[in-house]
């Protein structure tokens, strides 16, 4: 029999074990200006996510860049990718990009991605739909194809997003050849607005017009990677990447030449020279708010949950640079005040999500990216 001294010290380490055990396994919690947070890691192993989606069941869709798209269920990653997709060329920053459902989704099983497709003159971001059943696509279709190609990897955009009149809006980068964003015959550096059907409405803004491709809604545009629509007023807000600071959010509006590369609040890469004509002109929308220096915008969300009550119409904004997410608090189409946090604490956000269950889901943008979970502490 173990003397009791002994048997005092042998208690008395297992707590501090198990205390401290526990400590470690505890999730850390994070202190913001309106709520302490923990983050909860759903899954991991996805290569280079890019974009997520939730279905009405409870089922989750991510794109890896790569080409692959990616179901998750139960909170676990379903082996085998989902089948059927077209061809898609993993170049640059090209490859599979963002998933949307059809408003209709429940009825009619459609979901929409945007990718980077091979075709004459190069690569360029191309629009698909297809019948989810299972863990596979039925009846895929190319809706739009961005013209011309070019042979750069460089930006792609690109989002996807329906508004509430169901029209489709993607959002396209100047694919790194800026004189593009400002050409009237080229979709390259613009917004583009479609039937859900790839038809294009007759009231966009550049229908008729000579010379000008109808599909266009927006000018200007450098590189489009966060776009969700105001959830009173019901508007399309997007931001995009400035070059060496200048990075923007703009609410998007027909026919508005937003000013890349005549105008911008950034400077070139390395060199530090201006760009173009300075930061404003006549005729060229200014950013409703913008970064310098550059934070690399990712993806965003307007939250409207009910589980961060104090978070409620903030705009969350991820970003690549300092990994990092930034909470923006708004008046009206005024930024009044800003907030970084998670920097460094789970890598480059890609994509940013309030989901149906009021939390907030972020992607990371790594080789093992994970899809990860910010929920409040009470």
């Amino acid at each position: 029999m173990l003397k009791p001294v002994i048997l005092i010290r042998i208690l008395s380490f297992t707590v501090v074990f198990f205390l401290l055990t526990a400590a470690a396994r505890s999730p850390e919690i994070i202190k913001t200006k309106e709520h302490d947070i923990r983050i909860t890691k759903i899954v991991t192993g996805l290569e280079h996510p890019w974009s997520l989606a939730f279905l009405p069941d409870g089922r989750m869709l991510v794109t890896e860049r790569p080409g692959r798209l990616r179901m998750i269920k139960d909170d676990r990653l379903v082996a085998e990718p989902v089948a059927g997709l077209p061809p898609i060329e993993a170049h640059g920053q090209g490859g599979l990009l963002d998933v949307a459902l059809h408003p209709n989704f429940v009825e009619n099983q459609l979901i929409y991605f945007s990718y980077a497709g091979p075709g004459e003159g190069g690569i360029s971001t191309e629009v698909a739909r297809g019948k989810l059943v299972d863990n596979h696509l039925e009846d895929v279709q190319v809706i739009f194809r961005q013209q011309p190609k070019s042979k750069t990897g460089r930006h792609f955009g690109s989002r996807l997003v329906f508004d509430r009149e169901r029209y489709l809006y993607i959002t396209l980068g100047d694919r790194g050849e800026r004189e593009r964003a400002q050409r009237p015959d080229d979709h390259a550096g613009s917004v583009i607005r479609l039937h859900d059907d790839g038809r294009t409405p007759a009231d966009n803004p550049f229908v008729g017009k000579e010379g000008w491709k109808p599909e266009k809604f927006t000018l200007g545009n450098r590189n489009i990677q966060g776009a969700a629509l105001h959830p009173r007023t019901g508007e399309l807000w997007a931001h995009e990447h400035g070059p060496q600071g200048g990075d923007e959010i703009n609410v998007i509006r027909a026919g508005v030449n937003y000013g890349w590369p005549v105008i911008t609040y950034g400077v070139n890469y390395v060199i530090g020279t201006p760009i173009g004509e300075g930061t404003k002109k006549p005729g060229m929308a200014q950013p409703l708010y913008y970064w310098v220096p550059s934070i690399a915008p990712s993806g965003m969300t307007f939250y409207s949950g009910d589980r961060f009550p104090r978070w409620r119409g903030d705009l969350f904004v991820g970003a690549l640079k300092n990994r990092m997410l930034v909470r923006l608090s708004l008046d009206g189409e005024q930024v009044v005040g800003e907030e970084r946090f998670l920097n460094d604490v789970i890598g480059r956000i890609r994509d940013v999500r309030t989901g149906p269950d009021g939390f907030i889901y972020l992607l990371t943008d790594e080789n093992d990216g994970a899809l990860v979970r910010l929920e409040p502490v009470n």
